[in-house]
């Protein structure tokens, strides 16, 4: 009988087969990798070559707590109020340097009242009515702004160009609407927030942001 050659040769035939097959498959892998080839960033740390990507921007949604929706409106409106009166505290810084300056060797009352009152007119027909429509925290706020621009509170300026009596009067007036001319800025300490805001208005709307150095008499205690 001869059937076991014949099983040896169909075994054989089996086997080469399925080489033929493994090996083929082994060349289509390799083939497929060469072609399947990604091109990425990458960079050197440490000497390891580690594959660089850069990852998209994540949203991260909270709510907000009523704390701080109140400071964020506390804020806004600060903000707002100092974009309404700052102009007009830079005014009133230019103004009394200009008045001083003219009054520098004036020595006669009537001359130096003279010059006063040609320069109120002009301001009260040139601020009279948008200074009215002001509220009365933005009336405080360019109070303090005053202050910061010319080195005096309202009261001073006023004792000094109308005397004392007409200066009085109206620090009675801001009493009943639970504000001072006398108000002093503090850049430092309590206006801190108020001179951030301050700064950031100055770039935004093109003014010019002169900043105040600490000395003595501004240091917190």
């Amino acid at each position: 009988m001869r059937l076991p050659q014949h099983n040896s040769l169909l075994k054989k035939r089996t086997l080469l087969v399925l080489v033929m097959l493994t090996t083929s498959s082994i060349g289509l892998y390799a083939q497929s990798n060469i072609n399947d080839t990604i091109v990425t960033y990458a960079v050197v740390y440490n000497g390891d070559t580690i594959t660089a990507k850069t990852l998209t921007n994540l949203p991260i949604y909270s709510w907000i707590r009523n704390a701080d929706m109140a400071q964020r409106a506390k804020w806004t409106r600060l903000r707002n109020a100092i974009i309404v009166t700052y102009p007009y505290a830079v005014r009133a810084g230019a103004v009394m340097n200009d008045i001083n300056a003219n009054l520098v060797g004036v020595s006669e009352k009537t001359d130096r009242k003279t010059i006063i009152k040609t320069r109120e007119k002009e301001l009260k027909k040139e601020f009279t009515d948008p200074l009215t429509n002001l509220s009365v925290y933005q009336g405080k706020v360019l109070m303090k702004l005053i202050n910061r621009e010319t080195g005096n509170n309202c009261y001073e300026i006023i004792k000094e160009y109308k005397g004392g009596l007409t200066a009085r009067f109206y620090q009675t007036i801001a009493f009943f609407f639970f504000s001072s001319l006398k108000q002093s800025y503090a850049p430092f300490d309590e206006d801190r927030e108020m001179e951030m805001i301050l700064k950031e208005v100055c770039q935004t709307y093109g003014y010019r942001y002169l900043a105040i150095r600490m000395t003595e008499s501004t240091e917190v205690n």
